[in-house]
């Protein structure tokens, strides 16, 4: 089946991907006290732990509206993290239904990725309401902010695809992945400034790289980390995201999309026999 083919199927099996994801988000919230609410709570009491303690103990950030600064980098990394770590085990986890019904395999990792997607939604509210609440106003360029959903969720699903694939073969690709998110974590912009990154005079021990670009290299290297800092462009300071790295990472999204479908593919027919 070509590739065409393929997405006319995934087309065809769409209301299956929606109950997916409503099973996903019903089994999350199950038997917890607050239900849903957590997808509101988690990010909040995120954002309360990094204010507390890199403005108030560490004394380190003099940003206005730091809480707003924090949640606006917070929200989208839970949406990256929460997906990526979900859809690595999709596979493996819905077993009992990759053995006995057919369907396109990848509307698992899609299931996961849109459910995720929904607890953002559905957070996004707070945090205008908190910018609000600390003087910060919106702009026009907030009417960016789908295009960095979109370049999100593209990159997303393509890291999501080679994940979920290898940990059907290598079972210990997620706890891998543990270790691998909470240092991409750290070299992402969460609760720091890009800006602060040193764009130049890098040390490195008594080594000191003067015409090493640290802050581009990140955005390059890091694609969340030019993400994240559209985000912020859009939500916090109110201005139009750095376009020549915007167009990048959008680029690069859809090359790891590409990529990782096709390997997902590559392998889907053999699921069955390897779990």
């Amino acid at each position: 089946m070509n590739l065409v083919a393929r997405l006319r199927e995934l087309w065809a099996y769409r209301d299956l991907i929606a109950n997916l994801v409503a099973r996903d988000l019903k089994v999350r919230y199950k038997n917890s006290l607050l239900g849903i609410l957590w997808s509101l709570l988690n990010p909040l009491l995120m954002m309360l732990v990094f204010t507390f303690v890199f403005q108030i103990l560490a004394g380190s950030s003099d940003l206005p509206a730091y809480p707003a600064f924090i949640l606006s980098g917070v929200l989208a990394w839970n949406l990256f993290a929460a997906s990526v770590t979900g859809a690595t085990n999709s596979i493996v986890g819905n077993a009992h239904l990759i053995k006995k019904v057919y369907f396109p395999r990848e509307a698992l990792p899609i299931s996961v990725v849109l459910s995720n997607l929904v607890n953002y939604l559905l957070a996004l509210p707070v945090y205008f309401v908190l910018a609000l609440a600390l003087g910060l106003n919106p702009t026009g360029w907030i009417l960016f902010l789908p295009a960095v959903i979109l370049v999100q969720l593209t990159f997303t699903l393509g890291i999501s695809f080679i994940l979920t694939t290898a940990n059907v073969f290598y079972r210990d690709t997620q706890i891998v992945m543990e270790v691998v998110l909470l240092a991409w974590f750290f070299l992402t912009p969460v609760f720091y400034p890009i800006s602060q990154v040193a764009p130049q005079g890098v040390r490195i021990g008594g080594l000191v790289l003067s015409s090493f670009d640290a802050q581009r290299w990140l955005r390059i290297l890091n694609p969340m980390a030019s993400i994240v800092a559209s985000y912020r462009d859009v939500l916090y300071w109110g201005v139009r995201p750095g376009l020549d790295f915007f167009v990048r990472t959008a680029v690069t999204a859809f090359i790891f999309l590409v990529v990782g479908y096709v390997i997902f593919l590559r392998f889907s027919p053999v699921f069955g026999e390897e779990i």
